[in-house]
Formats: C-alpha cells, sequence, structure tokens
C-alpha cells in the first residue's frame, strides 16, 4: 500500500510560526525581567528602582545597598534559576513518559531529595552544598526511579500521580521522624523542605547555576530523540534512536535540574507540572513550540515567570514582615493545586469505574473465627497501650483508679494516657468505616478519605478554628472540621460525580485538593502565632497527644451511629456497591441511598480528625484487609474493618509513645509507614 508523504509546509508559513515564536518568547523574557525587578523593589521596607539603582551603582547607603546586594537581587536570581530548572525539567520528563502529569512533585524527586538529606543530616556531618546537592540528586533518582517502575512509562497518567503520591507520604513520614528523633542534627531541615527562595549572599545560586546550564544543555543535546521518542517507541526505534538510554538519559537529567532546584531553596511545588502544560497551550497557537528543543527553554522562562510572579504576589498581598515568613513554595503549591484540580476534572477519565475485587464466599466458621481473633487483638492492644508508655504501669494499678482509690501519679498517668487510647480506638475504627463506605459508594478501591483529600479538608477546618480562636471548645473543633471536611467532599465528589465516580478523576481531584489543604494549613501556621502554630502542628502528624475524656465524646458518637446505620443498611450497601442498574432495577433510590453514606462518611473523617489529627491510609488498608479476609457482604465487612482500624491506629499510637519514650511520635507518622508499601501493592496488582 503506498504511503502518502507529508505536504511540506509552506515557507511563508514557517517564517510566520519562526516569527511568532521568537515574539512570545521575547514577550515571556520581558515579563520575566519587569518580575524580577518588581522582586528586588519589594521587602521589609519597599524600595524604589532608583534606590535600587543607587545601591548596584554604589551610591546608596551602606545599610541599604547591603540589603539589595546581599538579600534582594540573590533571592531574585534564586527564583529565576530555580523556576527555569524545575520548568525544563517537567517539559522534558512529560515528553519522555509521554504523560501530562509527570514532573518532579508527581514523580517524588523533592520527596526523595527530602529523605536523603534527612537521613544524611541524621549522621551529624557538615556538608558543603555541592555535596548536599548529590545527596538530594541520589535521593530524587531512586525515588524517580521507584515511581516510573511501578507506573510504567506511558502506561497512564493518573497511575503515575498515584505511585508519586503514595511514596511521597510514605518517605516525608520517615523524615519528619527522623526529625522527631534527632532534632539537633536535623535542625533547620523541616523549614528548607517548605521551600523559600530567600538565599544570604550569592553562593548557592553561584554554585547550582552551573548545574542547571549542565543540565539544561543536556536536555538540549538530547531533544531529537525526545521528539522521536513522542511518535512511539517502534517508530523512534525505526528511527535509529535508542529508546531506553534515551529515557534514561532525559530522566537522569530532569532529576539533576530538580535536584539542584531543591538544594537551593527546598521544594517549589508544582512548577513543574504546570509551566509545561501552559507551553502546551501555546503550542496550539505557535507551530514552534511544538518542538522539544523550543518547548524546554520556553517552559524554564514560564517556571521562573511562575516562582517569581508567586513571590511577587506573595509580597504584595502580605506585610513585609509576614511576607518574608512565608515560603514562596506555598503559593506555586496552591496555585498547583488548583491547576491539578482543574486539569483533572477536564481530563477525559478512559479508565471507567474499578472492577470489583474477585467475588470470595466465605464460610460463617471464617467470620467468627476473624472476628474473635480481632477482638482478642483489640483487647490485648488496649491493655497495652493503658500500661505502657514512658511510665509503665500495672493492671491493679488501673482497677485502683477506676474505683478512685489511685495514687496521685497514677491518676495523672492514666487521666492522660487513657483519653488517648480511647481517641486512637475511636479515629481507627472511623477512618475505617469511612474507607469502607467510600469504596462501596464510589466502586472505588483506592478511594480513602485522605487520599481523597476529605481527612486533609476536615484539618484545615480544625487548624483554621485553633488559630483565630485558641478558646475554641472540643465540640466547635469538631464542628470546624466537619465543616471543612463537608467543603472537600462536596468538591471532590461533586467534579468527580460527573460521568459516574471513574477512577482516575476522583482520586486525581482528591491528591490536588489534599495538596491545596495542605499549603493552606502551612500558611496558616507560618502567619500565626507560635503558640496556636505548635497546637495545630498536632493535627497534622495524626498524634492523640493533650487529648482529654471530653475531646472522645464527639468520636464515640458519630462512630456509634454510623455503625448503626452501616448494619441497618448493609443490604442497601451491598447493592450501592454492585453497579448501577441492579439497585434501580430493585427499587432504590441510587441517588439518595449513596448521598447517605456520603455524608457519613465525611461525618466519619471529621470526627476521627478532630480525635486525632491527620491519620492517611487506615480507611484503604483496613476495608482492603477485610473483604481479603471475609468477603464482600457487608454484613461481615464492616465489622472487620472496624476492627481491624481500631486496632491499626491503637497499635500505631503506641508505638509512637513507646518506642523513643519520652519523645513521641504520631499516630499518622506511624500508619503511612505501613499503609504505602500497601497502597503501592494495590496499583502494582490492578496493573
Amino acid at each position: 500500500m503506498a504511503v502518502t508523504a507529508p505536504a511540506p509546509v509552506a515557507p511563508a508559513a514557517t517564517v510566520a510560526s519562526r516569527v511568532g515564536a521568537t515574539a512570545v518568547t521575547a514577550g515571556l523574557v520581558l515579563l520575566v525581567a519587569v518580575l524580577a525587578v518588581v522582586d528586588i523593589t519589594q521587602g521589609t521596607a519597599s524600595a524604589g528602582a532608583g534606590e535600587v539603582l543607587k545601591a548596584l551603582t554604589g551610591r546608596a547607603d551602606p545599610g541599604d545597598a547591603s540589603v539589595v546586594v546581599e538579600s534582594r537581587l540573590p533571592r531574585m536570581a534564586a527564583g529565576v534559576l530555580v523556576g527555569l530548572a524545575l520548568g525544563a525539567a517537567g517539559a522534558a520528563l512529560q515528553a519522555v513518559t509521554r504523560n501530562v502529569l509527570a514532573a518532579p512533585d508527581t514523580l517524588a524527586v523533592n520527596a526523595g531529595a527530602y529523605a536523603a538529606l534527612g537521613v544524611a543530616a541524621v549522621t551529624g556531618l557538615s556538608l558543603p552544598l555541592l555535596a548536599s546537592s548529590g545527596i538530594a540528586f541520589a535521593g530524587g533518582l531512586a525515588a524517580a526511579g521507584v515511581v516510573l517502575a511501578l507506573s510504567g512509562l506511558g502506561a497512564g497518567t493518573v497511575r503515575l500521580v498515584l505511585a508519586g503520591t503514595a511514596l511521597a507520604l510514605g518517605l516525608t513520614s520517615i523524615t519528619e521522624g527522623l526529625l522527631l528523633l534527632f532534632p539537633q542534627e536535623t535542625e533547620g531541615l523541616f523549614q528548607w523542605n517548605q521551600g523559600s527562595i530567600a538565599q544570604n549572599g550569592f553562593d548557592g545560586v553561584a554554585q547550582m547555576a552551573p548545574l542547571v546550564l549542565a543540565g539544561l544543555a543536556g536536555l538540549l543535546l538530547t531533544a531529537r530523540r525526545m521528539d522521536a521518542l513522542a511518535l512511539g517507541d517502534d517508530a523512534a526505534s525505526g528511527l535509529g534512536v535508542p529508546v531506553r538510554a534515551t529515557r534514561i538519559t532525559v530522566v537522569v537529567l530532569g532529576v539533576l535540574l530538580s535536584a539542584a532546584a531543591v538544594t537551593l531553596a527546598g521544594p517549589i511545588g508544582f512548577v513543574g507540572l504546570c509551566a509545561p502544560a501552559l507551553v502546551r497551550g501555546l503550542a496550539r497557537r505557535v507551530r514552534g513550540f511544538g518542538r522539544t528543543r523550543a518547548a524546554v527553554p520556553v517552559a524554564g522562562l514560564v517556571g521562573a515567570a511562575l516562582v517569581l510572579g508567586a513571590d511577587v504576589l506573595l509580597r504584595a498581598l502580605l506585610s513585609g514582615d509576614t511576607s518574608v515568613a512565608v515560603p514562596t513554595g506555598v503559593v506555586t503549591s496552591l496555585i498547583g493545586a488548583v491547576f491539578l484540580v482543574v486539569m483533572a476534572a477536564r481530563t477525559r477519565d478512559t479508565a471507567g469505574a474499578a472492577t470489583q475485587d474477585r467475588l470470595r464466599i466465605r464460610s460463617r466458621r471464617v467470620f467468627v473465627t476473624v472476628t474473635a481473633v480481632l477482638v482478642v487483638a483489640l483487647a490485648g492492644v488496649t491493655v497495652a497501650a493503658v500500661l505502657l508508655g514512658d511510665s509503665k504501669l500495672l493492671l491493679g494499678d488501673v482497677v485502683h483508679w477506676a474505683q478512685g482509690r489511685a495514687g496521685q501519679t497514677v491518676t495523672f498517668v492514666l487521666d492522660t494516657r487513657v483519653p488517648r487510647v480511647l481517641a486512637a480506638l475511636g479515629a481507627g475504627a472511623a477512618l475505617a468505616l469511612a474507607g469502607t463506605l467510600v469504596q462501596a459508594v464510589t466502586r472505588n478501591p483506592l478511594a480513602e478519605p485522605a487520599v481523597l483529600g476529605v481527612s486533609g479538608g476536615a484539618a484545615l477546618g480544625a487548624v483554621l478554628l485553633v488559630t483565630t480562636v485558641p478558646a475554641a471548645g472540643t465540640w466547635g473543633i469538631a464542628g470546624a472540621a466537619f465543616a471543612g471536611s463537608a467543603a472537600a467532599a462536596l468538591v471532590v465528589f461533586g467534579l468527580a460525580a460527573r460521568d459516574g465516580f471513574q477512577q482516575n478523576r476522583l482520586v486525581l481531584v482528591g491528591i490536588g485538593l489534599a495538596a491545596g489543604t495542605t499549603a493552606l494549613i502551612s500558611l496558616l501556621i507560618v502567619v500565626t502565632d507560635p503558640f496556636n502554630a505548635a497546637k495545630a502542628l498536632t493535627w497534622m502528624s495524626g498524634s492523640t497527644y493533650g487529648r482529654t475524656l471530653p475531646d472522645v465524646l464527639p468520636i464515640a458518637g458519630v462512630l456509634l451511629a454510623g455503625v448503626t446505620l452501616a448494619v441497618v443498611r448493609r443490604r442497601e450497601l451491598d447493592l450501592v456497591a454492585l453497579d448501577e442498574d441492579t439497585p434501580r432495577l430493585l427499587g432504590l433510590n441510587l441517588s439518595r441511598g449513596r448521598l447517605a453514606f456520603l455524608v457519613l462518611s465525611v461525618l466519619l473523617s471529621a470526627a476521627a480528625v478532630a480525635a486525632a489529627g491527620t491519620i492517611a491510609f487506615v480507611g484503604l488498608v483496613a476495608p482492603h484487609a477485610a473483604r481479603a479476609l471475609v468477603g464482600r457482604a457487608h454484613t461481615r465487612v464492616v465489622p472487620v474493618a472496624v476492627l481491624l482500624g481500631a486496632v491499626l491506629v491503637c497499635t500505631a499510637d503506641l508505638l509512637g509513645r513507646t518506642v523513643i519514650a519520652p519523645a513521641q511520635l504520631g499516630a499518622g507518622l506511624m500508619t503511612a509507614v505501613i499503609g504505602t508499601p500497601y497502597f503501592l501493592y494495590l496499583l502494582v496488582r490492578s496493573r
């Protein structure tokens, strides 16, 4: 069969395309230059262009000149360099993976670099900047390799985000555990992780600039090969392009650029995701940007404009002292979260609703045996949690305390420890039940309150109340958590309900919303009173520290109502989880039943966050394990999942209180370490 060669492009059209590309590039350069000038004039004390010019020419007061030369100019230069590196890295990674969501954030490069630097800091070594960059590069490259291996190159847009998000959460939890265990050795690492372009002199910029230029040069040299990969692996191989070697080279260069940016300024979120997407929008109108050789540097310019624009916007909206304290990465993360949600809502989801696990029919004896074992395990963990801690007690002490005859020391210990144990039990059971309901309603095995951003919305509501109304009581915090989770659920389920609760769209919107709530919480923590900030951080680590018996009342009431409703309507829950048609054929109002179960899951998630903060993956692990043990009938899944969730969180809280006593780790950190491998396993199994 004859193959028709493509028609040659008219010379006039080619010239017009080049002129358009040149004009847009010049406009971007001018925009970056204007933003750079504005950024230099902003600070704790505004300085006009005239004062900046005097400082640069040596005609200003020595103090003013020092501020401009040693602080503002390096900050501006770091913003340009970081944006250039992240934008170019994102464009290259998206081109080589054929995945529009590939970026340093979604590949867990930032989390890998953070974890590697945390491990290095624990050793107590004082490393120069270049050596730190090498460690960050190694950590980021290892994380990117794991994510790409799990997701598969070109195997689907959302799978990569899921793998990267889960791995990033696990790595971040490990690193935060190191921060708590070794506070002196890791001092300053947490602030670095927020992402700030503030600099003290040009040393950092001067050392990272050659790495960024080398990475950009390497990407430009491989641009033709990346264009060939866009045609497909077979076509690229037919053109003589070494596909595997090209991919590895580009990934290494992209991680190198990301590591240089991370070393200089910490993680500046979502720049590598947004900049290439904006360039793709330009490429639809300017044909010259369709090729990688033009797209990579232009994405770098757009990235520089995003970073500087975020910094300028931050300083324009907030007062001088506050704007200096707020990291630039918080602003870019907010922008990126909105961008990710919008992209998810507009993307056509080809995955469909997830298929249910293979039907397993377990005997009643299996159910009874599993339930009995879990009840015994729950009793054992509860007793151990009450007796063990920084002060070890005996059962007799607990009996005397219950009778009101214990000594002052024992009374104090148990008055603080028993509410913590009850809060952990209630939060675990509530999150497990919430996950069971959400997975049934959406028929999505990856749905879970934390992954979907519902727990993040609850945490944002609670932190917002705590930081603005320090005297807020238990029920007020619970109400604020419910309001936040309800708003988050409205966004996630509202956008995902179009064309059914499709797997990709639901999880992607949830991940974007979770990133946005995390950024807003970081912003609140930075700008609030230090006392309230410390109190707010307890919600983020999933800690039960400081809980009292009144704090347990909301979770107890909601959990009792939730379990009762789930058991009473267990048949309806089975039908909702089956498919769209069967419930309607049996006369069930699917919309009303689905809404009721979703509202109940939101209430459970909010109550869990109010009781124990943000705890991830419990709502994912417990329902999956329950279905594997006793089958899919919810009359059995609900009690087993509730027991599993309670045991898991109580065990995590017990380990966090005892392993490094008197220091403590939040239960949320422990469950993230446990849940991350399980989530990745589910992702691999579903491939």
